[in-house]
């Protein structure tokens, strides 16, 4: 199996049970407290790990006591951190999610070390990998750079365009696959449409395609060929949807790199973030390789 270069963040999550969100102005109690290990980067790398790929981390963190705990959890995941810049003078990246009854969650970010990873660093990790995949919570600069290296070296290139922001030309043109969900989706396409439509409207803009997740709705493959492959979502109680996006990714990025044709690295991905919804917290929730075979072979 090829090797993924994750270029991308790292936070501490602390997550706050409450049993509605609150309006503006509104103070409301928790009904409960817990901290994780998160960041998009830093799950989609771990994700990705269980799912079986040969992971190398790119990121910045603090000398502290979540940087700490960031090295310990990619040692024990044995992804390698030697491209991980450790600052001083630079907290590590925090997050703070709300996640109501119904398992859905609203989240806020505090970029930290984050913020200042360096392009150099992580322009120069990329040879040798399979694929390189990013997301939007480090330096846009960044992730155009080590994208442009691995167009140099023909590696592709994956973009999870989240959070929602806009995105330079630049840097969509770089990317291989793009995968966004429909809000971010219909902010890059100025309307809104039914899922499908969404991704095949973006999908030529792209080498290779679009992967558009849809919740409940499950997620759609549209190649730059003009077809539409949907996987549907598996039915399941959901408990914390935190993790699922990048259960998604990493489970996706995964299979590609065995090269798994897109739709079955889709219904890896559909299976893999229907299994993280079912656990709290995002990184006790990504699943490992063989539950994710095991459900996927009762989903053919």
């Amino acid at each position: 199996m090829g090797r993924i270069t994750v270029v991308g963040s790292y936070n501490r999550d602390t997550v706050l049970a409450v049993p509605r969100f609150p309006q503006p102005g509104e103070t409301l109690a928790a009904t409960g407290m817990t901290r994780f290990h998160g960041g998009k980067g830093s799950n989609q790398a771990v994700a990705a790990a269980r799912a079986g790929a040969t992971v190398t981390m790119v990121a910045a963190i603090g000398r502290d006591a979540a940087g700490q705990g960031a090295l310990a959890l990619w040692a024990e995941e044995d992804i390698d951190a030697r491209a991980v810049m450790s600052l001083d003078g630079v907290p590590t990246g925090e997050a703070l999610i709300l996640v109501d009854e119904q398992g859905e969650n609203e989240i806020v970010l505090v970029a930290g070390a984050n913020g200042v990873l360096a392009a150099e660093g992580a322009a120069g990790a990329v040879a040798g990998a399979a694929l390189v995949v990013a997301q939007l919570e480090t330096p846009l600069g960044v992730t155009e750079a080590a994208f442009r290296a691995a167009r140099a070296r023909g590696i592709a290139t994956l973009l999870n365009a989240a959070p929602a922001r806009d995105l330079p030309d630049g840097l969509l043109a770089l990317t291989d696959i793009l995968v966004v969900n429909e809000t971010e989706a219909a902010l890059m396409l100025a309307r809104t449409a039914a899922p499908g439509a969404l991704a095949a409207a973006l999908a030529p803009r792209h080498a290779r395609g679009v992967v558009l997740t849809a919740g409940a709705g499950g997620a759609y493959w549209a190649g730059r060929d003009g077809v539409v492959v949907h996987v549907p979502a598996l039915p399941v109680e959901v408990v914390d949807s935190t993790g699922a996006g990048d259960a998604f990714i990493g489970a996706f990025a995964a299979a590609l790199v065995e090269r798994a044709r897109e739709s079955e690295a889709l219904r890896r991905g559909v299976v893999a973030g229907a299994l993280a919804c079912g656990v709290a917290g995002a990184v006790p929730s990504l699943p490992r390789l063989a539950a994710i075979e095991a459900a996927a072979a009762q989903y053919r």
